[in-house]
């Protein structure tokens, strides 16, 4: 014999089995309803309707989810056919062979019919009707309540959910395997809601096809067994009633539990936890225990009750209590323990580096070294913390957006007197400051020398000396400005903070602005994001427009705006160019007041024709210049600029639209704090005077 032979029959008669049972299973509950079984074949089917029903329960109590069992469904309509199957076959036997005895439809129906009738029918039929209508109008009914609830919740959320997956699949949050799991689960779900809906509908009418059965069965009894049997009416009554009554337990019991496991499945909220544990973790509160137990000891006291039961009661109240407390206490050790040995006790091994140690997550911080400790270590929290908090105050009012809090922390890798300023994990300033002096910084003209150490101003880079704190008054009187070390620092600090904005925004940030705009303009916001606009695309268009210094404080202009800009497919940066002009006002208003005249610096045309064909022929390059030509450029503007900072005054440079991206990010690198606007972007009631034009031949 071929021994491959031999080992494949098993497995191809496994497959056959698993393939032919469902179908042999639902041809053979057909037959039943149209063939007469024997007793013993019924007792057989009725005890496997039982062990169905209760292993549905089982599987239903010990899901995680109501997705691990999305053949419930399904389940639920073998097992009412089923029940139903039975139940003609049970009819037809009662009906045809009753008069023989309470046995002739076998012994399941004739130990049900004995043991709830008890020799008295009236009570008999009255607790079947009890359990109808707990499975019908309490069970049933609220099950297919929330089963019908749910699906309408579900299949409306569904367009929702679609466009969270693509938009984590977009910003990279998801694989593309990963989202394609979420895509089938959220399709499952709908699926399994809406199927639930239905067959919360079979549950109902089993119940209902249970009791016009057992009226079908009693009435019809009665009427076969004396006018073609002869039997008494006595003897007919107690015949029928009792297998009639038997004959609908039996259906009814199984239905009941089938209803409980309809009720669990649908009320299911997703959880690591089966159903025990997730009831038994919540509930296990000492909080509510030990209450409870207090009151059934007062009930307990009380003359005429059942003093013993209620004291009882509360002792059994009282111990779950105490456990519940003592379990509670030993999570808190529990959790205590763990953060020791994270952070404490293993401090002792000096060669061990957690991942604590290489890894800072803060936006925005500041290091200090060991001799700037004490501008931090008083009780308020120290002077440079106060100016901190209003540095970030001030700035988040200007631009839109809760800035970061910085984390201040000391670092002995720096000198004495050194700061260190990092956004993110990349430093962008340092320099040193004196906490036991102040630095004076000269006014124009000013050729008296006051006793110092000479520096220049960290934010400026301005000429300036660290004075003594008695050098002041006279330092003052020579025309210097002095302020305070923890000023020098908070200023350098809001510096920077303004130049790299766009770095301190993140989705997160900008959902939360969306939740605050969705309390005054809901319907603008959930038509715009994720619509028609994603997170992290609207997020990119702020970062952009914070680069260039734009504010975004008026967020619902730019929700207004952005629809008609989606359908131009532009990039990200071209749609934060896009969005300039409608907020211009914003950024300008910064530079002077409404009231004043707006001095514009603009170029000659010959020279902004030859940068736009310049641009024109560089492509997706951009403006490319040679360096002769962009250190002319740059020196020119430069040298305008600087006349009008030093009269105290700040002029922007005014271009064509087609070319301000590309001289932004030419100047940016070499001028500071020079506003390049495009001609559209001025506002049409904004007065402007043209006070300089640059030419190629400055």
């Amino acid at each position: 014999m071929n021994p491959t032979a031999t080992s494949s029959l098993p497995k191809g008669f496994g497959e056959f089995a698993r393939a032919g049972v469902l179908p042999l299973g639902i041809l053979a509950i057909v037959t039943m309803m149209v063939l007469p079984l024997p007793a013993f074949l019924l007792d057989a089917f009725f005890v496997t309707n039982i062990l169905v029903s209760l292993v549905v329960l089982m599987v239903a109590m010990h899901t995680y989810r109501p997705l691990d069992f999305s053949s419930f469904p399904t389940l639920i309509l073998i097992a009412t056919v089923l029940r139903l199957a039975l139940n003609v076959a049970s009819t037809r036997v009662v009906l045809s062979k009753g008069h023989t005895g309470t046995d002739a439809a076998g012994r399941v129906i004739e130990a049900f019919g004995n043991f709830v009738i008890a020799g008295n029918y009236i009570v008999g039929i009255f607790v079947f009707v009890i359990l109808v209508i707990i499975n019908l109008v309490v069970i049933t009914k609220g099950a297919g309540r929330v089963s019908e609830v749910t699906a309408r919740f579900t299949l409306d959320a569904m367009p929702g959910k679609q466009m969270a997956i693509d938009a984590d699949l977009n910003a990279g949050i998801l694989s593309s395997d990963e989202a394609k799991k979420r895509r089938e689960d959220l399709s499952s779900e709908a699926d399994f809601y809406g199927a639930m809906d239905g067959a919360s509908k079979f549950v109902k009418g089993d119940a209902i096809a249970g009791i016009l059965i057992l009226i079908i069965n009693v009435v019809g009894g009665l009427i076969i067994g004396i006018s073609q049997y002869g039997l008494a009416p006595g003897e007919a009554a107690q015949t029928y009633t009792l297998l009639s009554i038997g004959d609908g337990l039996v259906a009814q019991i199984p239905s009941l539990l089938l209803a409980i496991a309809t009720a669990i499945i649908v009320t299911r909220v997703s959880s690591t936890q089966d159903m025990a544990e997730h009831i038994t973790n919540q509930i296990s509160i000492s909080r509510a225990w030990l209450p409870v137990s207090g009151v059934l000891l007062l009930i307990g006291f009380v003359p005429g009750m059942p003093n013993i039961l209620f004291l009882s009661a509360a002792v059994v109240a009282a111990g779950i209590g105490y456990f519940a407390r003592k379990r509670e206490n030993e999570d808190i050790i529990a959790d205590d323990s763990t953060d020791l040995v994270d952070g404490v006790n293993e401090p002792e091994d000096e060669h061990r580096i957690s991942l604590s140690d290489v890894t800072d997550y803060s936006p925005v911080s500041i290091q200090l070294g060991y001799g700037l400790v004490e501008m931090v270590a008083d009780e308020t929290g120290g002077p440079l913390i106060n100016r901190v908090t209003g540095i970030r105050r001030q700035i988040s009012k200007s631009l839109g957006f809760v800035v970061p809090a910085v984390r201040i922390r000391d670092d002995l890798t720096l000198e004495a007197n050194q700061y260190r300023i990092r956004i993110g994990q990349t430093i962008v300033g340092e320099d040193k400051i004196f906490p036991d002096r102040k630095l004076a910084i000269p006014g124009d003209d000013i050729n008296v020398k006051v006793a110092g150490i000479s520096v220049k101003d960290p934010s400026f880079g301005m000429e300036a000396l660290w004075i003594l704190p008695g050098h002041q008054a006279d330092a003052e009187s020579k025309g210097y400005v002095v302020v305070n070390p923890e000023s020098v620092m908070a200023t350098h600090l809001s510096q920077l903070i303004n130049k790299h904005a766009g770095q301190l925004i993140g989705q997160d940030d900008v959902q939360e602005l969306l939740d605050n705009l969705n309390e005054t303009s809901p319907n603008l916001v959930q038509s715009v994001v994720p619509k028609l606009v994603p997170l992290h695309v609207l997020t990119g268009v702020l970062r952009e427009l914070l680069n260039e210094r734009v504010p975004i404080s008026d967020l619902k202009r730019i929700l207004e705006v952005l629809p008609s800009l989606v359908s131009k497919n532009l990039s990200i940066v071209e749609t934060a160019e896009a969005l300039r002009p409608a907020l211009s006002g914003l950024l300008i208003q910064q530079v002077v007041p409404l009231n004043e005249t707006l001095p514009i610096i603009t170029f000659d045309s010959e020279l902004e024709h030859m940068l736009i064909t310049m641009s024109r022929q560089s492509g997706d390059e951009g403006l490319v210049l040679d360096g002769s030509l962009a250190k002319k450029l740059l020196q020119n503007i430069s040298d305008t600029t600087q006349k009008f900072s030093a009269d105290g005054k700040q002029a922007v440079l005014v271009v064509s639209p087609e070319i301000r991206r590309q001289i932004s990010h030419i100047t940016k690198q070499h001028i500071d704090d020079l506003l390049v606007l495009g001609f559209t972007e001025l506002p049409e009631h904004r007065k402007v005077n043209i006070v300089a034009t640059i030419s190629n031949e400055n």
